[in-house]
């Protein structure tokens, strides 16, 4: 049975309010847009065209940004199997000073898109490794913390995290130290330099 255009945007809308506006060709399709009528709503400027087959719906982008709106296009770039890592989780989490100049997602092995925009890492993650947020998901402070020393970042943005995380009780010293463990001897290193500067 054939939607009216209202049941479909209605339907789309539902979809694209949990990930602040943004939606697939697919999720549209779902909802009851062709690509035909996908066309037809991009090029009268109903729908924002973000990226191939990834668009958003005007109203959103009038909203204040929340900065970490463009980590729910990378997500539905992924197709959702990606999740925000490394610097990019830790300013998520607004720990710390790191400020990186490109997304750090980490992906199944599997897993084959590529983007200049973006630095995939490869890694299977556990679910306490991953919090869920609007339209994304991001490794939990440890994790993030743990997942930046095994890749030598700088030790001053891990002191800052490190110490910013356990003043708020985001964590603590042992989830930190397991976490590392987990990682390797470097990550092990980077993680005991800050939790002593912490001390």
């Amino acid at each position: 049975m054939l939607k009216d255009g209202s049941d479909s945007r209605a339907a789309l809308w539902r979809t694209a309010a949990g990930q602040r506006g943004y939606f697939t060709a697919a999720q549209a399709v779902d909802a009851g847009y062709s690509y035909q009528a996908q066309r037809y709503h991009a090029q009268r400027g109903n729908w924002l065209v973000i990226d191939r087959a990834l668009y958003r719906f005007r109203e959103f982008s009038d909203l204040p940004d929340e900065g970490d709106e463009q980590l729910v296009r990378w997500s539905l770039w992924s197709k959702g199997r990606a999740v925000v890592s490394h610097t990019t989780a830790l300013s998520a989490h607004d720990l710390g000073t790191a400020n990186p100049a490109r997304i750090h997602l980490t992906v199944p092995r599997g897993f084959r898109q590529k983007s200049d925009a973006v630095i995939l890492h490869r890694a299977e993650l556990t679910q306490p490794d991953i919090e869920d947020r609007m339209g994304y998901r991001v490794t939990a402070p440890p994790r993030a913390i743990a997942e930046c020393a095994a890749a030598g970042e700088d030790q001053d943005i891990l002191d800052a995290a490190v110490s910013e995380a356990l003043e708020r009780g985001t964590t603590s010293r042992r989830r930190l130290l397991h976490a590392a463990q987990l990682l390797g001897p470097r990550a092990e290193l980077g993680v005991e330099r800050a939790l002593a500067a912490s001390s």
